[in-house]
């Protein structure tokens, strides 16, 4: 008996998925709830486990698009599973004659995509990340011979390039006499190559939400700096305590997420959407602050949310992050940690960004871009007048917003807020 193996629902709104990688070859034996497959959606990447024991059947190919509700593949019930390896002969015995292979592990063993493991990069049981695996077949890489680096050892597109790099290098090295001996005027062209790959599931939902926010929102951006000085003294006399007594490091992020609690309560239309009602456009305020944390991954950008931040402290915040963070570099993240949020922070200054116009998340109505911190020369915060020049660390913060419900005013009276808790930290313990 086979049962089918479908594609469940994925979540709200989500429609379709891309098979990723096969996690078990065809043919193989798996059991009852062992992942076997990984699909890709525009949210996040997760594992579908064996909905039965016994022998896989693939029936969609890599890189394929299928619809909820769809069948992959199915797993024939009642095989056997493969015999146990035979104990080692003893020491001195003849060496026995390989058997036969079974048709189980002869199918297996077979290639399961066009070109077969030579010509296509390796296995279907190698762990690597679907560009990787593109990048390998279309080079002819052999992904069994490479080390992977990227989450749970698997390859990634980076590991490819560098076993191409070396073995560039190795025949340039193997080519060098040669080279020397061709006459002047010889030498070999640049490399003029050019590739395309698929657009990910992710990455044609993140360019759909952003061409979304920019033919939908009014959307401006305001801009101010802040004084880093009195965040970063408070967080370097503390930072070694805060960790030994929180177990988390204390970082930059945490005084940020607070301001803009703070700062969200002050201006309401900030963390608020515009919704249909009745046909009728309405604004729909919200009491609570869960805020979205912009993380990069080798995907591309995603914005898990960190829920009930107006009731969380610094080291919550914290270890929220860096949970999420975690989740979003390993793949993990669920729809849950995806959906919602009324306000999005983007952290630019850690690729060393000076200064951006961030896009906003619909159907949130604003978005703060923090960038990285640069000494400059600026009046004395101390003595205002006094023409007195000191040189502080500053950071240019970005407020992108809509403005169908968030006027001048507030967006400006918002980022002041911020930066007023940043210079003033004792701000954020007294809530003013």
């Amino acid at each position: 008996m086979a049962t089918t193996i479908q594609i469940p629902p994925l979540g709200e709104s989500i429609t379709e998925a891309t098979i990723a990688q096969w996690l078990k070859p065809d043919g193989s034996f798996v059991k009852r709830d062992e992942e076997i497959v990984e699909l890709e959606t525009d949210k996040v990447t997760m594992p579908l486990p064996a909905p039965a024991e016994g022998v896989l059947r693939h029936g969609a190919a890599k890189g394929d698009t299928v619809r909820v509700g769809a069948a992959v593949g199915s797993i024939e019930e009642g095989a056997a599973p493969p015999a146990a390896a035979a104990p080692a002969a003893p020491a001195g015995a003849a060496a026995a004659a390989p058997a036969a292979p079974t048709a189980a592990a002869a199918a297996a063993a077979a290639p399961t995509e066009k070109g077969g493991a030579a010509a296509g990069g390796g296995r279907d049981d190698v762990r690597a990340t679907p560009l990787a695996r593109k990048i390998a077949e279309e080079r002819g890489v052999d992904l069994n011979g490479i080390t992977g680096t990227g989450p749970g050892g698997r390859i990634s597109e980076k590991d490819v390039e560098a076993a191409l790099a070396g073995r560039v290098a190795k025949a340039a090295a193997h080519a060098a006499p040669a080279a020397a001996a061709a006459p002047a005027g010889g030498g070999a062209s640049g490399g003029r190559g050019v590739r395309r790959e698929k657009m990910s599931q992710l990455r044609r939902r993140i360019a759909q939400r952003l061409v979304e926010a920019q033919h939908t929102a009014a959307m401006l951006t305001t801009f101010n700096e802040c004084d880093m000085t009195r965040v970063m003294e408070l967080r370097g006399r503390h930072k070694d305590a805060f960790e030994k007594s929180h177990g988390v490091k204390l970082g930059f992020m945490s005084f940020f997420v607070r301001a803009c609690v703070a700062a969200l309560r002050k201006v309401p239309s900030v963390n608020a959407f515009i919704v249909e009602e009745g046909g009728e456009p309405a604004v729909e305020y919200h009491d609570y602050c869960d805020i979205a944390v912009a993380v990069g991954t080798e995907k591309g950008l995603v914005v898990p949310v960190l829920r009930g931040c107006e009731g969380l402290s610094f080291a919550e915040i914290e270890k929220g992050i860096n949970t999420l963070a975690a989740k979003a570099r390993d793949g993990k993240l669920t729809l849950d940690d995806m959906q919602g949020g009324t306000f999005t922070i983007s952290n630019g200054g850690v690729y060393g960004s000076m200064m951006s116009t961030p896009i906003l998340n619909p159907p949130q109505s604003g978005i703060l871009g923090m960038h990285n911190i640069v000494r400059r020369p600026v009046e004395n915060p101390e003595k205002p007048g006094s023409g007195e020049v000191v040189v502080r660390p500053m950071m240019y913060l970005a407020l992108s917003y809509d403005h169908r419900i968030v006027d001048g005013q507030g967006a400006v009276t918002f980022l002041k807020h911020v930066k007023e808790c940043i210079e003033d930290p004792e701000r954020l313990l007294l809530g003013v």
